[in-house]
Order: structure tokens, then C-alpha cells, then sequence
């Protein structure tokens, strides 16, 4: 049964029901099994890290990929949807290293491989039941049970699998490289880990000296950043082509080489140097110079502390002489090693360990963290006067993604996968991927893959896939596993688990006679591991080969956008290494979710409310379509603002959630004063002749058409918009121009064919955002149900409304030439609005026409079949059309617009605009055709002129109209004040404030009461309004409405004071309706007799106190009126039959019921009249003679 629908509603509280009815019902497993035998839908779930807890990022990307998922399954497909989860990694480690105070290698070491996993695993999944309740919470439909955990030995195994075909493949190498280093973890990033997390600092900035071997009165001068640097440099670059010059430093009296170009760094006055020499960088090479520091003076056997050159010293920033410390720079390490000054089997200068302190190599600096002892080096190089000037520079730094603090480069000795080879192979393959928006993959994502660099996979952890590389002492020998089975048949043992506490003691036999090989002690980077996914989460190849390969690659992923170098770069390279092809076909990526300040969210700076308390506050659907309907899908960021949210309840949820109500609201009305059962069969509705109802049905399957496509090309930008637009079209135009149709005022059949109209598209809206706001589509759905013919939908599950498939497109009620004219209406009434809105002249108060001009006569025509609605909604009282606009003394008048052309045009501006203002009338009409115009030789755009409608005084006539125009049609409204339209505008008034009563307590229309006013005695002229207009509001009110003194038997439900135009206006409401009854006794009857049920009014009397019925006619006419054949008819009242003695007129107003038969097992007690009646006064007429029955009828 149909269910009344409050006023109120609580939209966090009724989604918690919702939640409820979904797990009773186990809707999304229950989906599931519906569909398994449909076409797949290939879902990849990127698996986040349950060491922290969700936040807007993974609840943004969470809702794309929820409505899409969704959106598959109801277009026909079957969607397997696991939730994942990271559980290696530095993430993890960096949260134990913390809470045990572990320093580095040492401290593991102590307390053991074993004990330091265990302690990882003990935390892996900390937030996991944090997550699962936000997750579902926020209506997300994702299998938790059958999750996917990359610490599962399944999981690992096929991670062993994959870097086998890349070993196979030769795309494996083993190197020492300058690399990102985080001494907070103790391990090398991947140069796509070092780009995630940029921040500007202020570093040292200093400027040293190396005198020349050949002239030590002569130096080089060099500029860095990094002080730290400095104990390990062993050259100086400079550019053999660029100009370099000798200089005499005025003020200091020294001779300095520097590049020409660069002088400005030192100096800011030529005055304060004197030229001596110049020459090209080339002259320098080979120049050998004083070290800094003698800590590696036997690097010199080897070349050290030579001048060399390489291009890439640029002219842009520094001294073009830079300082070399091959193994923390790249270029560094490249130009030293082409010039032999370091070679791959050469001991590297690298003082410093794994947490970024220095080694007992630098003596003076040893122990001290690298970026601390800047301060210690620079004071120094003073003391020695190398240093020529210390001050500061701000610039971008990278900082570890996961510690947050400073990366060092750092040379390290690693496992790479060759992705320089494979680089137009990736850009092919990002050719056939398909993403939403396009710019990423041409910009952002390809420009990366265009300089994409060998991927070091390696990590100096423990916590994470072990490298299955079993090595000989010499690295000669390598044995790569990919398998379980593989390594318990070279070892010889049992395994049970592949972390590192499980096979690091494992060794192989050599082939070669070099004893045993033994596990190199990395682990995977986590992002190996995540880019593994697709074929790890099913155990491939060892499981489920045929159906992996059958849904490979995947259809669908989605992330943030800084996953274009994360996930999806790890994901292309690694299936583009194995099959050659991409991974997935189509990708939304979505942008970054900031504080409103537009920072990075940061819960040190609490700069942002947290997500589950907004979820409590506005529920989940509110912050769905928020964050949907932001710029944040088409990948650009997104300031959160929680009052966005709200505005969504207010402006989107809420007259939807009441345009819903409104309907429930008449279906009941109608079942229960017409006893009309309403049941909705779209196969045998018929065609409405109403406009509005084809026009919002058309409307309907237009948005249908538009969704079906948008959807499937992914675009979730352009189909929110258009949703919320439907929302406002139905609840701020159909409804509003159909209340009193709806509401059964112009007729049962009309009435029957609005509701039919309105349950349609409501029913169709529910099920295209059933993916974006499913809870409350649901609630909607779960009432709505009950009033659709079971015949329509047999054979069908419609438990929920997420089991339903979308709605196609019915191309028999797509009406365009309607749509069109019902859009020119609502541009005329919006126009009007425009008017009042700056005339502050409100709706309830009408006027006495409008004008509508348009040059189209097609499009007056229209506006003239949907005149009556203009006039309803702009309460006008008459529409005049014309294509005349000279007629009413309209013309065009310009004005410049003086920021954007005094800033284009400035000292011509002046002239320009003087012209504006004295173009004609056809000049203009001209302009506004084309939206261009050429001015004083300028030619300006629809953007630089405003212009505007004014009337030509010289004209009669027109004074009482005000104008607005949109780039088709102009309305002129007449805004002069009538005496009679004020009073009916002060009657609106009163009927606004009496329904706004009604909604204080809660009263539906079938609710009776009866409405008392007093206006203060001052009050005189409200008075006459409301007594000369009480017809016209009770047509609206449905109730009577009394002068005070209010009745004392009457219950008062609300008494309210109000202030209208300067009067006090006193209201009550009373319960029960004092309209007055039929002028003749009567009674209502339920006759229940042959098989069916009826009901009506019959009379005991007419005219009043003539004609009275006793039992025996009273059976007479139920006889004759209502078809009943049984002559053995009993009435009843109460439960007690009534006898031939009972006099009836003392049952007036009572209900009997009238059955063949025995008493009836309930009996309706109520008093409200079955029909409708009217009851009659004859005046000046002849006396007339009622025969037998004929006035006792039904009304």
C-alpha cells in the first residue's frame, strides 16, 4: 500500500534505512547474481593504503567509479566490483619506524626481519573497518568479502610472475643510478614518486671560489643550492660554447672567471667589475683547480678536480660554472663518467648513509643530517675564503610522498625495468586508450610518457614482495623465480608465504660451480605491486586464465590526476612490457579536492570538515552530486565548501524529494475522496491532450537520448548539469503550471492523465540518477513502486530500484516542435520575472499586460497557444503579441563596456566610445545579428558593447511599460498600479500567509479545517479586501473562512499574528470544516451486495421536511439507484442492524452500510459527505411537486 510521504524530511537518517533495507536484502550480491550471465564489464579497483583513513580524494574517485559501475550493470552488463587494498610499501614501514623509533638499518636489524613484518602486518589493515563503514556509507556498492590484499601469497606469486616475463624479456638490468632518496625511509623513489609531492623552500644560495693550479691569484667561481654537495665534488662544468670572461672584482681586488652572460648574479653595477679577458667555455677545459675540501684527494690519480664542458650548463641561472658531485646529481654523474673521472667499477664518493647523515669519510661534518650541516660547510668555506656570498633562494623542492620531508639525489645501487626502449610503444598504447578529459592523455599524461626514464623497482625495505632474484657473491650468476613451485623445486623446501622472513634464508644451488645463490635483499616498490593488479587480484596465470584473458584489458578505471604519474603510468608500462597492449579502454580522471582556501586539506591545519560528519549533516547523496557536479570530473580542482553541499539538499534534493510528495499527496487524495485506485501502465496510458504533459514527457526522453549518449562516452560533466536541470524543469515549471490540474480541480479525467504524467518522469528521473543519488532514488522508488501496475513489469524483479534497467528512449513521445515552444514560453516568462524582480513588484500582485515582441511569427505563434500559462505565471491579465516593436517606441541604445575597452583600446578609447553612443537604431540591430561592428576603425565584439532596450520618449503611450529582452523575443510589461489588481494582490497575500499555517502544522489539502481572520479596527481597507474576495480565496484554500469571534467548540490547531501593508491580520485555524452540510437530512451509504462494493449520498428527505424515507423505501431506491438484485437486503449502523421502527432522520449525517447478508466485519464511521452536492434556494418560483423517489439520489 502507498504510503503517505511527511512534510519533513531527514535525509542522513532516511539513507541510514535505506542502508539497512539494502544489507536485509542483499541487494548488491542480489544484483550480482542477477546479471552473471550478461556480458562482462571489466572493473580495475586501484587499491588504497588502510594505514589512513578516506578522505575527499578516495570518496570523489570512489562515487566516479561507483556511478559508472552502476551505470554499467543497469545498461545490461555484468560488473565484478572487488575492493583492494595496498599493504606494502613505505606507508606502512614509515608508520611503525615512527611508532617504535626506528633510525635506520641498525635498529632492524636488532630487532629482526621477522618481528619488524610482523609488526607491519599487525597495522596493515588498521582503518579497514573505518573504511568499510564510510565506503557504504557513502552508497558505494563494492565487494569487501571478496577483496584483493597485495600481501596475499597469491597475490605475490603473480608479482613474481610478471617481473619473470619482464627478466625473460631482458628488460631487467641491475645498475647504479642517481636517484630521488628518502633518508626519512632509508630507500631510493621512482622519479615518477619524486614528482608527487613539489613545495617551495628557501635553501642556501652560495657562491665559492676555485683558484686555478696553473694561477691561484685567478678562480672560478661556481654557484649552488646544495652546501651539503660540496665535501664530495670532484669537477666544475661549464658550456664550451658560451662566452666566459676573466674579471677584476673592484671592491675585492680578485680575479674571477665566470660565464659573461651570468655576470648580473654577482653584480648589479658594471662599475663594480672591469673585463680583462673573454673566451669561449671550451678554453677552460681541462684546467685543473684547488679542491674545497681533501677529504677524496686520491680521486685526482683519476682525473678529479679538472674543468669540464657538457651543454646542458645553461645561461639561464647561476655563475655557467657548476660545481660536480657526480653521485648526487644525474648530470653529474653522466658528465664525470663520460670524462673517466669516476667509472661503474670505481668505489663511488658517496658520504653519506641511508638517513642522510654524513660518513666518517667527512671528518669534520661527520654524524650531522645533511641539510644541517649547510649551515657548519658555508661557515667554513668562510674561515678558508672560498665562500664569495651566502644568502638565501626560494625555489621548488621535491619532498618524499610519504615522510613529507626533503629528498636527496643520491646514487644507488638498483633494480631497473627498461621503460626508455619502450617509449613509443606507451605512446601508442595511450593512443587507444579512451580519457575523459582528453587532455590528459595528450598533455599531462603523454608528455610524461615522452621522457619517461628507466623504472628502479627496487627498495632497501622489508615490508613488501621480496625481488625474486637468488644471485651468486659476484652478481656473474642470476636465477629470477616466478613462481612458487619454481623456487620449492630449486631450494628444496616448503612455502607457505613469500615475505622476506619466509625466503630470504633460502638458497639455490649454482649451475656454474659458484656455490649457493642467495636472495638479493630488496623488495618491490608498492607501485609494481599496484600496477600488478589486474593480474594478481585472480592469481594469474596460475588461476582463472581463460576468464582473465577473456575481460582483458579492463573497461573502466578511474583515479586522481596525479595518478598520471602513479597507477596508470605503472599500469601501461608493465601490460605494454607483457602483452603490448594498454591495460584498460577508458579512464576518467578527476581533479585534485582542496581546502576553500584553495590549499592543500591538511588535518595539522584542520582546514577542512571532516567527511563524515557532512555525511551525517547532509547525507551521502548531497555530497555525491556536489562533488560530481564541480569542475573536479573534468580534472581541474575543486575548493570544497560544505555550503556547496547544503545548496544541493536546498536547491536539487529537496523540490525533487517535494515534487515526489506533491505526487503521493494527490494519489491518496484521489483514492480517497474519488475512489479512484491509481495504477500507472506505461503500455496502456493514453495520449494527454494537455501541452504541458507532452512537452515534460518529450523533455524526458530527450534527457533519456542525452544521457544514454554522454554516458557512454563517459562524460559525467555533461550529464550532472543536465539531471540537475530536469530537477528544476519539472519541480519550478511542470508542477507549479499543473498544481490545480493535479490536484483534481479541472476535472477526475484530467486530473487521472497529470498524475499519470507526472509519476512517468518522476519514475524515469529516479532511474537515470539511480547511479548518482542512490538512496534517495531509492525511497522514492520503494513507494513509487506500489502504484505500478503488476501486469507491466511480470516476470521482473523490482525489489530496488538499482535492480532495474535504464530506461530507453521512446521516440514516439519525443515532440520537438512542443519542446521549442514551450522553451520560447519559459524565455518569456523568465523575461517578465526579470521585470517585477527589478521593479520589486511581487508575483501575487498582478498587472494588466504584457507585451511580447518577436520578429518571428512562428514563434509568436507558439506563445500564443501557451498565452493562458503566461498569464497564470506572470499574473497578468492580458498577453498581446506583436512583431512591431516601433509600434511601442522601442529602441536600441549602447553602452561600451569601459574595463575590457579602455584596457584594449586606451587612448582611443575615448573617441571609440563616443561613437558607441551615437550609433543608430539600425546600426545596432545590425550588430545584434551579427555581434560584430566595426567602430572608429575598431572592431568590437558582443563582449565589448552592452546593449540595451530604451523607449523613445517622443513616442505616446508607452511610459507605463518596462522592457527586458533575451536574444529572440522582448517583453514590455505594464507595471502601472489598478486599484482592483492591489486588492487582489493584498487577497494573495492573505491566502500565502493562511498556507503557510497549514504547512506550520503540518496539514495535508484532505485536511479540514476551517480558517478565522481579524484585521485591526485601523485594518478597514484589509477587511473590505478580504470580505470582496472570499470566494477567490477560498477557491484556494479549499476551507471556509469566518470573521472572529472563533466558534468555542471548535479545536484551535494554530492562532498567528501577521503584518500585511501596515495592518495587524489575526488567523486561526480550527480543525473540522464549517462549510454547511446538505439543506436536506442524509446519510452516506456502503452498499456491499452481489459481489462489489459501492458508495454514495442519499437524500432522507427532499425538499427539507417532505418526502421522508422509513427502512422500507430506503431499500427501494438502493434497489432502483444502485442495481441490487437481492431484495433480502439488512442495513446496519454501528454493527447494529436497524429495524423498521428506527426513525431515519435521526441518523442524518451518519454512515450505514448495506449488505445482503450479515453485519459486515467493519463499518466506516465516517462523516464527511461520499459525493459532491449543491444545495439549492428557489426564489420567485412556483411551488413544485416531487413524485415518489426521484429526488433521492447520489449527488
Amino acid at each position: 500500500m502507498v504510503q503517505q510521504v511527511p512534510e519533513n524530511i531527514n535525509f542522513p537518517a532516511e539513507e541510514e534505512k535505506i542502508l539497512e533495507f539494502w544489507t536485509e536484502f542483499n541487494c548488491f550480491q542480489e544484483c550480482l547474481k542477477q546479471s552473471k550471465h550478461k556480458p562482462k564489464f571489466t572493473f580495475y579497483d586501484g587499491p588504497p593504503f588502510a594505514t589512513g583513513l578516506p578522505h575527499y580524494g578516495h570518496i570523489l574517485a570512489g562515487t566516479i567509479k561507483d556511478i559508472v559501475t552502476r551505470y554499467a550493470h543497469q545498461s545490461g552488463f555484468h560488473v565484478d566490483r572487488r575492493f583492494g587494498w595496498d599493504c606494502h610499501g613505505l606507508p606502512v614501514e614509515y608508520e611503525i619506524d615512527k611508532t617504535l623509533g626506528i633510525r635506520g638499518p641498525e635498529d632492524v636489524a636488532k630487532m629482526g626481519i621477522t618481528e619488524y613484518n610482523n609488526q607491519c602486518r599487525a597495522i596493515v589493515m588498521r582503518y579497514s573497518a573505518e573504511w568499510r563503514s564510510t565506503v557504504s556509507r557513502l552508497g558505494r556498492w563494492i565487494d569487501f568479502d571478496n577483496d584483493y590484499k597485495t600481501l596475499y601469497p597469491q597475490f605475490m606469486e603473480s608479482v613474481w610472475w610478471v617481473f619473470k616475463q619482464l627478466y625473460d624479456k631482458g628488460l631487467v638490468y641491475r645498475g647504479v643510478k642517481v636517484m630521488p632518496f628518502s633518508t626519512a625511509c632509508n630507500t631510493p623513489l621512482s622519479n615518477f614518486e619524486s614528482h608527487q609531492n613539489y613545495k617551495d623552500v628557501q635553501d642556501p644560495s652560495v657562491f665559492v671560489t676555485f683558484p686555478l693550479e696553473e694561477d691561484e691569484t685567478v678562480s672560478l667561481v661556481a654557484w649552488t643550492t646544495t652546501p651539503w654537495t660540496l665535501p664530495s665534488n670532484l669537477a666544475v662544468c661549464v658550456n664550451p660554447e658560451m662566452q666566459y670572461v676573466k674579471i677584476k672584482d673592484v671592491a675585492r681586488g680578485k680575479l674571477f672567471i665566470l660565464m659573461e652572460a651570468r655576470l648580473s648574479a654577482l653584480y648589479k653595477l658594471e662599475s663594480d667589475y672591469e673585463i680583462l679577458e673573454r673566451f669561449p667555455g671550451s678554453y677552460l677545459k681541462g684546467k685543473k683547480y684547488r679542491p674545497l675540501f681533501d677529504y677524496f684527494m686520491k680521486c685526482k690519480e683519476n682525473g678529479a678536480f679538472t674543468v669540464l664542458v657538457d651543454n646542458y650548463v645553461k645561461e639561464e641561472e647561476g655563475t655557467g660554472v657548476v660545481h660536480q658531485a657526480p653521485y648526487f646529481g644525474a648530470d653529474d654523474y653522466r658528465i664525470c663518467m663520460d670524462f673517466n673521472i669516476i667509472r661503474k667499477d670505481s668505489l663511488p664518493v658517496c658520504p653519506v648513509d641511508a638517513s642522510g647523515c654524513f660518513t666518517a669519510e667527512v671528518t669534520d661534518f661527520a654524524g650531522q643530517y645533511v641539510k644541517d650541516a649547510d649551515k657548519s660547510i658555508i661557515r667554513t668555506l668562510k674561515e678558508q675564503g672560498r665562500l664569495l656570498v651566502a644568502s638565501t633562494f626560494t625555489h621548488s623542492y621535491p619532498f618524499c610522498w610519504r615522510s613529507d620531508t626533503p629528498l636527496i639525489y643520491k646514487a644507488v645501487p638498483s633494480w631497473f625495468v627498461r621503460v626508455e626502449n619502450m617509449v613509443d610503444q606507451l605512446l601508442k598504447n595511450n593512443d587507444l586508450c579512451y580519457w575523459v578529459p582528453e587532455l590528459v592523455r595528450e598533455k599531462r599524461f603523454g608528455n610524461w610518457l615522452k621522457d619517461a626514464r628507466d623504472w628502479a623497482v627496487s627498495r632497501n625495505r622489508y615490508w613488501g614482495t621480496p625481488i625474486p632474484l637468488w644471485v651468486s657473491d659476484d652478481f656473474e650468476e642470476v636465477v629470477c623465480v616466478g613462481s612458487v613451485a619454481e623456487l620449492e623445486e630449486l631450494s628444496g623446501a616448503k612455502i607457505s608465504d613469500l615475505h622476506r622472513e619466509s625466503v630470504d634464508h633460502l638458497t639455490i644451488p649454482s649451475r656454474c660451480g659458484k656455490g649457493s645463490l642467495h636472495r638479493v635483499s630488496e623488495v618491490f616498490d608498492c607501485w609494481f605491486e599496484s600496477g600488478s593488479m589486474p593480474y594478481a587480484q585472480v592469481h594469474y596465470p596460475f588461476e582463472n586464465k581463460r576468464e582473465f584473458e577473456d575481460a582483458f584489458p579492463a573497461d573502466f578505471i578511474a583515479e586522481g590526476i596525479d595518478q598520471t604519474r602513479g597507477w596508470f603510468y605503472t599500469l601501461l608500462v608493465l601490460s605494454t612490457a607483457l602483452f603490448g597492449q594498454p591495460p584498460f579502454k577508458n579512464v576518467i580522471v578527476n581533479g585534485l579536492v582542496l581546502a576553500s582556501d584553495g590549499q592543500k586539506m591538511s588535518k595539522r591545519k584542520k582546514n577542512y570538515p571532516d567527511p563524515v560528519s557532512i555525511i551525517q549533516k547532509y547525507g551521502a547523496d548531497a555530497l555525491r552530486l556536489y562533488l560530481i557536479n564541480s569542475p573536479v570530473v573534468r580534472a581541474e580542482n575543486l575548493r570544497f565548501k560544505e555550503e556547496g553541499v547544503r545548496d544541493v539538499l536546498k536547491d536539487v534534493l529537496l523540490p525533487w524529494y517535494n515534487a515526489y510528495r506533491f505526487l503521493i499527496q494527490n494519489v491518496l487524495r484521489l483514492q480517497k475522496e474519488e475512489e479512484i485506485e491509481f495504477l500507472y501502465n506505461e503500455n496502456t496510458v493514453r495520449e494527454s491532450p494537455n501541452i504541458t504533459d507532452r512537452w515534460i514527457l518529450s523533455f524526458m526522453q530527450s534527457l533519456i537520448g542525452f544521457f544514454e549518449t554522454e554516458m557512454a562516452a563517459y562524460r559525467l560533466y555533461t550529464v550532472v548539469p543536465r539531471l540537475v536541470k530536469f530537477v528544476d524543469i519539472l519541480t519550478n515549471w511542470y508542477v507549479r503550471m499543473n498544481r490545480r490540474r493535479l490536484k483534481g480541480e479541472n476535472g477526475m479525467e484530467d486530473c487521472v492523465m497529470a498524475l499519470e504524467t507526472l509519476f512517468s518522469v518522476l519514475l524515469s528521473l529516479c532511474r537515470l540518477m539511480a547511479p548518482y543519488t542512490p538512496f534517495l532514488t531509492e525511497l522514492m522508488y520503494q513507494n513509487l513502486k506500489v502504484l505500478i501496475d503488476p501486469v507491466s513489469v511480470q516476470d521482473k524483479d523490482t525489489l530496488s530500484i538499482h535492480y532495474l534497467m535504464l530506461p530507453r528512449v521512446r521516440e514516439e513521445l519525443i515532440d520537438r516542435k512542443t519542446e521549442s515552444a514551450m522553451s520560447r514560453m519559459q524565455s518569456v516568462i523568465e523575461l517578465g520575472r526579470v521585470i517585477r524582480d527589478r521593479k520589486t513588484i511581487p508575483i501575487k500582485y498582478p498587472l494588466k499586460e504584457i507585451v511580447v515582441i518577436h520578429q518571428d511569427p512562428e514563434a509568436l505563434k507558439d506563445i500564443k497557444s501557451l498565452e493562458k500559462y503566461i498569464i497564470e505565471e506572470l499574473n497578468v491579465r492580458k498577453v498581446t503579441l506583436s512583431t512591431d516593436k516601433n509600434k511601442y517606441g522601442i529602441r536600441l541604445r549602447a553602452e561600451p563596456d569601459h574595463m575590457v575597452l579602455g584596457k584594449r583600446l586606451k587612448g582611443a578609447f575615448k573617441a571609440v566610445m563616443t561613437s558607441i553612443k551615437q550609433l543608430s537604431n539600425e546600426e545596432l540591430e545590425q550588430f545584434q545579428k551579427t555581434g560584430t561592428i566595426v567602430v572608429e576603425g575598431h572592431e568590437l565584439h558582443d563582449e565589448d558593447i552592452r546593449l540595451m532596450y530604451t523607449f523613445d520618449q517622443a513616442t505616446g503611450g508607452t511610459a507605463q511599460f518596462e522592457a527586458h529582452s533575451d536574444a529572440q523575443a522582448l517583453v514590455l510589461l505594464d507595471v502601472t498600479p489598478d486599484q482592483s489588481m492591489v486588492d487582489e494582490g493584498m487577497a494573495r497575500e492573505v491566502i500565502n500567509r493562511i498556507q503557510k499555517l497549514r504547512k506550520k502544522c503540518s496539514l495535508v489539502p484532505t485536511d479540514e479545517i476551517t480558517v478565522y481572520y481579524k484585521a485591526k479596527s485601523e485594518g478597514r481597507y484589509l477587511n473590505n479586501v478580504i470580505e470582496s474576495h472570499t470566494e477567490f480565496i477560498f477557491a484556494t484554500i479549499k476551507a471556509p473562512l469566518k470573521p472572529y469571534p472563533v466558534s468555542p467548540s471548535d479545536k484551535v490547531l494554530i492562532q498567528e499574528k501577521t503584518q500585511l501593508k501596515g495592518s495587524e491580520l489575526e488567523i486561526t485555524l480550527t480543525r473540522g470544516s464549517s462549510l454547511p452540510g446538505p439543506a436536506c437530512a442524509y446519510v452516506n451509504l456502503n452498499i456491499c451486495a452481489n459481489g462489489s462494493e459501492q458508495g454514495g449520498v442519499l437524500l432522507l428527505e427532499n425538499p427539507k421536511g417532505d418526502n421522508r424515507l422509513d427502512l422500507l423505501k430506503l431499500k427501494s431506491v438502493v434497489t432502483s439507484i444502485f442495481g441490487v438484485k437481492n431484495t433480502e437486503l439488512a442495513v446496519f449502523h454501528d454493527e447494529t442492524e436497524i429495524q423498521n421502527e428506527t426513525d431515519l432522520l435521526s441518523l442524518s449525517g451518519k454512515t450505514l452500510c448495506v449488505t445482503a447478508g450479515s453485519a459486515p466485519s467493519l463499518i466506516s464511521s465516517s462523516s464527511t459527505l461520499l459525493c459532491q452536492y449543491i444545495n439549492l434556494q428557489l426564489l420567485n418560483a412556483e411551488p413544485q411537486v416531487f413524485n415518489g423517489d426521484s429526488g433521492h439520489s447520489p449527488a
